[in-house]
């Protein structure tokens, strides 16, 4: 098989979730597999960033980097359906993209898509008017999803949406649930490197971390308003300190400045496993996630968490978290309250989070995706 695969999430230096995902399902299809070929599409403007270096280590991968205007790109494929992707590349039996984004592939191609969730659908008051205008009327999700030989839901709350709002049919989707990199794990205190990046970050000492965008839609708003009642409440717990980690929307820019809280911004992916070795709870409160992975980062690195009892995260996190209602601050203030000041109940926690961590792998995730790539080949 002549396999295509679309890394264009990984032209920005600072990626997100989706970009850590098909980092690793790339990298691990690619150690699994040297049977097929693999063809990689990209395009920016701008210089080739260091996110593509370890390509270079598969002999059976050729890198297809085009270097057009992404404005008119996207307008191409939008408004005309041109030019072919799997063309653009020198042709390919698939074509694999680990997110949405403006495509379009021949009719001889077979195109498998991985939806990471459909809050813009579910939610739709928690993003800008511009991301929901890219979303709805541009990039057109539901066509992508229909047009798709085979679909990849990172969860089954994601599935049942895809079922549900777009009417895909089930047999058509397949649930694949993330990994974890072996980067999180739990690191000695007197590693050398964990010093470095508490001064880096400007760390304090004792910290309750949340780690992810800073946005409507993960409900921090809520969460301060818990600490804050925590810090009035309870003298004990004062000397824990509010750590807010990952790029600030502009919904919440007014949040973020107006409040006592500590906001260092978007750190680089090598520090993350240190900083929540660093933490002494990891809180995810949001109100809807596709499947939630710093709440299985936090736990492969014994970290305790805290994170909401709704859409994919509770079969994610199991019964290894602390699960609340995010429409309650004053539960998630009782919640942080029970772990810090229990020792028995923290200790349970992080043994959890460590045993439920280890049923998450990026290899066997790949192996999946490697059986949907030849189940569809040969159909």
């Amino acid at each position: 098989m002549r396999i295509g695969i679309d890394l264009r999430c990984l032209e920005e230096e600072k990626i997100s979730g989706v970009g850590e995902y098909a980092l690793e399902i790339v990298r691990n299809l690619l150690e699994i597999d040297r049977e097929n070929q693999y063809v990689i599409f990209s395009n920016s403007f701008k210089e080739k960033g260091k996110n593509f270096s370890f390509l270079e280590n598969y002999p059976h991968v050729k890198v297809s980097r085009f270097r057009y205007s992404n404005k008119l790109l996207n307008l191409l494929l939008w408004y005309f359906g041109w030019p072919k992707l799997d063309e653009l590349i020198g042709d390919a039996d698939i074509f694999f993209a680990p997110n949405i984004n403006f495509l379009a592939v021949s009719k001889n191609c077979k195109l498998v898509t991985t939806f990471h969730d459909l809050s813009f659908e579910r939610f739709p008051e928690f993003f800008t008017a511009k991301t929901r205008l890219w979303h709805f009327y541009f990039v057109n999700p539901r066509r992508i999803a229909q047009r798709s030989n085979r679909v990849i839901a990172v969860s089954r709350s994601t599935r049942n949406d895809l079922n549900e709002i777009y009417k895909i049919d089930a047999g058509k989707i397949s649930v694949i649930q993330h990994g974890v990199s072996e980067d999180y794990k739990i690191i000695s205190r007197n590693d050398s490197k964990m010093l470095e990046v508490q001064k880096k970050y400007s760390l304090p000492y004792k910290f309750i971390l949340y780690l992810g965008n800073i946005e409507p839609r993960k409900n921090i708003e809520s969460f301060v308003r818990a600490f804050s009642k925590l810090q009035k409440d309870d003298p004990a717990l004062r000397k824990y300190k509010l750590v807010l980690v990952g790029k600030t929307s502009p919904l919440c820019e007014d949040m973020a400045a107006k409040n006592d809280i500590l906001a260092v911004g978007y750190i680089d992916r090598e520090d993350r496993p240190f900083v929540y070795n660093l933490a002494s709870l990891f809180v995810y409160p949001s109100f809807f996630e596709g499947f939630g992975m710093p709440v299985l980062e936090a736990m492969a690195c014994g970290t305790p968490v805290i994170a909401s009892n709704n859409s994919s995260i509770p079969e994610i996190a199991g019964k290894s978290a602390l699960m609340i209602s995010p429409n309650r601050s004053d539960e998630l203030c009782k919640a942080i309250r029970n772990i810090l000041s229990n020792d028995k109940l923290y200790n349970r926690l992080r043994e959890r989070g460590l045993k439920q961590s280890k049923n998450f792998s990026w290899k066997k995730c790949a192996e999946k995706t490697l059986e949907i790539f030849k189940d569809i080949h040969n159909s």
